[in-house]
């Protein structure tokens, strides 16, 4: 009878972490990349990678003096001309056209370093439509929190534009991240890199439009 119970509390414990991997998988597959109509074309001086898979599944067009970006699988775009070292200020106003079946992020990255490798490192500031922002460092496949997950804010507008903004310039011993105007955290700047690319992110199934990107330094 003991030999019994062993045994079936033995495959009751192996059981479990292979039920989590199971509903992980289960829930990666309920809400799929959805490849937009037209993708695959990147406008002059802009670079673009996807998390998973090539950006063939993305749409990125120039409209407006901005750009219209619409996902398939969750994207970073940059240009060259963006990189750089030193104290920097960079701002985009982003505008979710539709809400998603899901609430996903948009917004900005810097730190870009071996951004076409696997070796890939950068820092993200996102926000969504459900008025919440998140701060998170990347490096390779691992990603970790710096604003500790999802932060409600009342700065975060729910529907229309939001401008983001991280300023390392006007204090360069911190990073302080701004969303209309209004600061929502800031970081020592010991914390994390700033030398390298300053770009955008995009999560995935999203339409979004972003306007005035910039970075000074």
């Amino acid at each position: 009878m003991r030999a019994s119970l062993s045994t079936a509390v033995l495959l009751a414990a192996l059981a479990l972490p292979l039920a989590a991997q199971q509903d992980s998988a289960a829930h990666s597959h309920s809400d799929p990349d959805h490849a937009a109509p037209g993708g695959g074309a990147v406008p002059a001086g802009w670079s673009v990678r996807a998390d998973r898979g090539d950006a063939s599944g993305a749409s990125i067009k120039q409209e407006q003096g901005g750009l219209h970006v619409v996902t398939g699988p969750a994207i970073i775009l940059y240009r060259a001309d963006k990189a750089g070292k030193g104290p920097f200020h960079t701002l985009a106003t982003f505008t979710q056209t539709k809400p998603s079946a899901h609430a996903e992020g948009y917004g900005l990255f810097f730190g870009g370093q071996s951004l076409d490798g696997a070796a890939e490192q950068y820092t993200y500031f996102l926000v969504r439509q459900d008025g919440s922002y998140l701060i998170k460092r990347r490096e390779g496949e691992k990603t970790t929190d710096v604003s500790k997950g999802w932060v409600t804010s009342a700065a975060v507008k729910k529907t229309g534009a939001n401008l983001l903004e991280v300023d390392h310039k006007q204090d360069p011993t911190k990073f302080r991240f701004l969303v209309n105007g209004q600061e929502v955290y800031s970081a020592d700047a010991k914390t994390m890199p700033a030398d390298g690319s300053v770009g955008l992110r995009v999560n995935h199934n999203l339409d979004v439009l972003v306007a005035g990107f910039d970075v000074h330094r």
